[in-house]
């Protein structure tokens, strides 16, 4: 079937991937109508014009945005993303799968997201930093630990989040580390948080493989992806006896039927870089890997690269989104149709929210936990998780994918039905 330019385009807006799937769980829900109109919009859109003066004298304006989804469960949480592709639909899109992400792992957050439209790659620390306290203090009404708690996301980092914190605590006159999770140790940073999406996508593979009556031994595995979540995933389940054959990057991948040494690889990116020039691994295209033939297919990367366009070439089994929104509404029908075992993003990537709130409680508390610690609590929540949504699937006869959206949107629904309306 010929797709158009136009209709590939609409099928990759992130708000409308996230509408279709929502409307078709509270469908199937039978979700009341006021309740549906109440989370199918966020409660709150903020948009922000930030001037920065640039190193070369300059006064340059960036757009931000902070969408607040829902607080029906607690305070906002969710990532800030800088990148030159930021849109309002986008940020939009991502608050409202932070909200589910956060209800299909009960934990007492709602969804929010942020992003400022520039090209970080081309600014240097100095404006990063300005830009970043500027977009802070734009926002110091609408965020703090019991309002909405950001985080890193894409182009943003562990200095990131040390300059919002700090903004943000010489307005209030005082240290408030729970105001921002993914900080670094020495400022009430978690350990464990740097690896846990990573981790949480391997739980979600060990749970999938458990189900599927497979073995770690003979899982041949490709990762689209060696960012924060695909390197952590991939050293992960390299080191837990999985065979890692392909790793994709933007610029392309790298490919060995027999297994990369992922250590090896990782060492080489240190060093050099950039993943390409290692010895361990043929160079191969990006988009190839995500149609070469594997059991366990990880997109850790962006959204939309899984579409009507390449789904029914995916070979794999089984796959587990580290990325958010990896996979578009109209792929979902066609790897349906081929029965791939599909593990939506809400549920395996949800290894950095939970752990990002496990920050947030230890931030609040002044008391840290052990790595060990972090670590279980975390396996705790993802296994009996992947439980639920796979008990839920099975009980709605629905795929993964739309029971994890049901389950979270019940939990979210029941909590404001409870709640009540304030008028």
């Amino acid at each position: 079937m010929a797709t158009t330019s136009h209709s590939i385009e609409q099928e990759k807006n992130p708000w409308e991937q996230q509408r279709a799937r929502f409307n078709l769980a509270a469908e199937k829900l039978n979700l009341d109508e006021g309740l549906w109109r109440v989370l199918r919009q966020p409660n709150r859109e903020i948009i922000v014009h930030i001037p920065v003066m640039m190193d070369n004298g300059q006064l340059e304006v960036f757009t931000g945005y902070r969408v607040q989804h829902s607080i029906a469960r607690g305070p906002a949480k969710g990532g800030v993303r800088y990148a030159p592709d930021v849109t309002l639909d986008e940020v939009r899109a991502l608050a409202s799968w932070m909200t589910w992400k956060c209800a299909v792992v009960n934990i007492p957050f709602g969804g929010a997201k942020g992003g400022i439209i520039c090209d970080p790659k081309q600014m240097s620390r100095g404006e990063l930093e300005r830009m970043t306290r500027r977009y802070t203090s734009e926002l110091i009404e609408f965020i703090g630990p019991e309002k909405d708690v950001p985080a890193p996301d894409v182009n943003t980092n562990e200095q990131t989040m040390a300059w919002m914190m700090d903004t943000y605590s010489m307005h209030m006159r005082q240290t408030v580390t729970a105001v921002v999770t993914g900080k670094p140790l020495n400022m009430g940073g978690s350990r464990g948080r740097r690896e846990a999406t990573g981790r949480g996508v391997m739980i979600i593979c060990d749970e999938s493989i458990k189900h599927l009556k497979m073995a770690r031994e003979s899982t041949r595995v490709i990762i689209q992806g060696f960012g924060n979540v695909g390197s952590n995933a991939a050293l992960l389940m390299h080191k837990a006896g999985y065979k890692v054959i392909g790793i994709g990057e933007w610029d392309g991948g790298l490919y060995n039927s027999k297994g990369i040494d992922i250590q090896a690889l990782w060492d080489h990116r240190q060093k050099e870089g950039t993943i390409h020039g290692f010895k361990g691994a043929e160079r191969v295209a990006t988009e190839d890997l995500l149609v070469t033939e594997c059991e366990i297919l990880v997109p850790a990367a962006t959204e939309n690269v899984i579409t009507s366009a390449n789904a029914d070439q995916v070979k794999a089994k089984v796959l587990v989104e580290g990325a958010n929104g990896p996979t578009t509404a109209a792929a979902d029908d066609i790897l349906a149709d081929k029965h791939v075992f599909v593990m939506p993003d809400i549920l395996a990537n949800a290894g950095g929210v939970t752990a990002s709130y496990f920050e947030w409680v230890q931030d609040r508390q002044g008391y840290f936990w052990k790595e060990s610690v972090v670590n279980s609590q975390l396996e705790d929540i993802m296994v009996s998780s992947f439980e639920d949504v796979v008990r839920y699937a099975g009980t709605h006869h629905v795929n993964n994918r739309i029971a994890a959206y049901m389950l979270a949107i019940d939990r979210v629904a029941y909590t404001i039905r409870q709640r009540g309306i304030y008028a």
